[in-house]
C-alpha cells in the first residue's frame, strides 16, 4: 500500500467524512461500471454502488491490509453484486433496462461507452453492439460474469482478480476460458 492509501485508511478508520468523500470520488466510476456490468441494470447498479461505499465505511476496521485498499473495495463490490443477483433471482424480479435506451449516459457510464464518431450510423452501430454485449454478459452465470467483467471489461490482471475473488490463478484461467466460450455462443446466437 502506498503512503497516500495508508493515510486515507487511517482517516477512514477515524470516521473522517472528507476521507470518505475522497474514497468515493476516486473509485465511484470503477465501482459503478463494475456493478453495472455485473447487474445489467442502471438503477440497481447505482443502488448497489451506494451500498458498497456505505458498507466499506462501516466495515473499514475489518480491512486487514493484506492487499491494496482498492482490491478490497472491488472484492466488496463483487460480493455485494453477487448477493444482489441471488436476491433478484429468488424474487424473480430480474429485469434489464436495455442499457437505458434514449437516456443520456452519466459521467460514470462514459467510461464504458465508445467515443462518439462523426457519423450517426457508426454511433448507432456502437450502441447496438454495447447493448448486445451487455445482454450477453447479463445472461452468464454470476461466477462467469464476475470474471469476464473483471478481466475483459475492467482489464484487471489475473493476480488482481485472484486477490479480489480468492480463487487460484489456474481456476480463474479455466473459468474465464469457459465464460468466454459461453459469451461467444450467446453473441453468435444474437447475431444470427
Amino acid at each position: 500500500m502506498t503512503l497516500r492509501e495508508r493515510m486515507l485508511l487511517r482517516r477512514l478508520r477515524e470516521r473522517d467524512e472528507r476521507a470518505f468523500r475522497e474514497l468515493v470520488a476516486e473509485h465511484r466510476d470503477r465501482v459503478f461500471n463494475l456493478t453495472y456490468r455485473m447487474l445489467g441494470n442502471r438503477a440497481e447498479a447505482e443502488d448497489v454502488a451506494q451500498e458498497v461505499f456505505i458498507q466499506v465505511f462501516k466495515t473499514i476496521d475489518t480491512f486487514r491490509e493484506e492487499a491494496k485498499l482498492s482490491t478490497w473495495l472491488y472484492r466488496v463490490t463483487v460480493n455485494t453484486c453477487k448477493n444482489k443477483i441471488k436476491y433478484l433471482a429468488r424474487r424473480h424480479d430480474r429485469e434489464h433496462d436495455e442499457l437505458d435506451e434514449g437516456a443520456e449516459p452519466g459521467p460514470a457510464a462514459a467510461a464504458s461507452v465508445p467515443p462518439p464518431s462523426a457519423r450517426p450510423d457508426h454511433q448507432l452501430e456502437g450502441a447496438q453492439t454495447q447493448q448486445m454485449l451487455q445482454q450477453a454478459i447479463a445472461e452468464l452465470d454470476a461466477d462467469h460474469r464476475e470474471l469476464v467483467v473483471l478481466r475483459d471489461v475492467e482489464d484487471l490482471s489475473i493476480e488482481e482478480i485472484a486477490a479480489i475473488t480468492g480463487l487460484a490463478d489456474g481456476t480463474i484461467k479455466s473459468r474465464l476460458h469457459r465464460a468466454r466460450l459461453a459469451l461467444r455462443k450467446k453473441l453468435q446466437r444474437q447475431l444470427t
